[in-house]
């Protein structure tokens, strides 16, 4: 008689959740770390990213505080998914794909994945759901056709100290 297979296995979204996981981990910023996961309709990761600074800006050079005029990181930061977009070699690549978010993507990040031709994001977090952006993006997410739904499978814990 034969084994039988794993059960207890992560499906495709629980996999694709835990790569944005394990990319948010790679962000700098003190208080709110995102990463993102793009995939093709094959489930074939296209690319990732996490929210920083931009290739070449010293991360010691900028706040990463929540201050104001220059002196507020949100002047100068990538957000994971635009980093995610712009890390894929072939920006046609990406029509048809989803994304996977740890943080519902604000209304900058939401015209780049419409631009794009991204059709789906499946997002974690929507801490920020009231505040004007969020509503801006899911208002154009919502014109442009493209599907958002929260996460819903197993928290994925990935112990990277």
């Amino acid at each position: 008689m034969s084994e039988t297979h794993r059960t207890d296995n992560l499906n495709w979204d629980e996999y694709f959740m835990g790569i944005a996981i394990l990319s948010a981990k790679r962000s700098k910023d003190p208080s709110t770390q995102v990463g993102a996961c793009i995939v093709d309709p094959s489930n074939k990761v296209v690319s990732i990213g996490y929210n920083g600074m931009p290739r070449g800006v010293d991360d010691d050079k900028i706040p990463w505080g929540h201050g104001e005029g220059l002196d507020s990181k949100y002047l100068y930061v990538c957000h994971a998914e635009f980093n995610a977009i712009l890390n894929t070699r072939d920006g046609s690549a990406l029509n048809g794909c989803r994304i996977y978010v740890t943080l519902f993507p604000c209304n900058e990040c939401a015209k780049a994945i419409i631009q794009t031709g991204i059709k789906e994001i499946i997002f974690m977090d929507d801490k920020y759901h009231d505040h004007v952006e969020e509503q801006a993006s899911r208002k154009m997410l919502d014109m442009a056709g493209v599907k958002y739904t929260q996460y819903q499978g197993r928290e994925v814990l990935i112990d990277a100290k």
